[in-house]
């Protein structure tokens, strides 16, 4: 049964106007019943260091390895044919210097192998030197 004769349809439409104002009502309630909880800092005191200067410098054993395989030790150059005698020519120059407990500092060339760096290792391990630490220079790129 049509009652109506020749109308066009028309296309039900949601009117978005009244759906936008109910969800600032809500973004305003919840902006402001929201609670900003502030969190608490821990309260502590940091320790100070009240130690002198340590007056005396260990002793230094510079151990340079470049890229072409040679080795040096504190500026002399050395004839590597093994690890054992690397270690002995290490301890040899802490008993000339008349000094105990050297810290050793390999200088390593950026293109050396690793494995003539990890013969500096062993060899100080051999000695008895526990103290390594390896050498490098800032790049001056901040």
């Amino acid at each position: 049964m049509k009652f109506r004769k020749n109308q066009a349809h028309e296309d039900p439409e949601i009117n978005l106007i009244p759906f936008i104002d109910v969800l600032l009502v809500i973004l305003i309630f919840l902006m402001i019943t929201t609670t900003y909880s502030k969190f608490t800092e821990l309260q502590i005191t940091l320790p100070t260091a009240d130690a002198d200067k340590a007056m005396d410098k260990p002793f230094e054993l510079n151990v340079t390895v470049d890229a072409k395989g040679n080795y040096g030790l504190n500026g002399q150059a050395l004839v590597f044919h093994d690890v054992d005698g690397l270690a002995q020519d290490m301890k040899a120059a802490v008993l000339a210097a008349g000094k105990k407990d050297p810290v050793v500092i390999i200088n390593a060339d950026q293109f050396a192998m690793h494995q003539m760096v990890i013969n500096v290792l062993q060899s100080a391990r051999l000695a008895g030197y526990d103290k390594v630490t390896f050498a490098a220079q800032s790049s001056g790129k901040k």
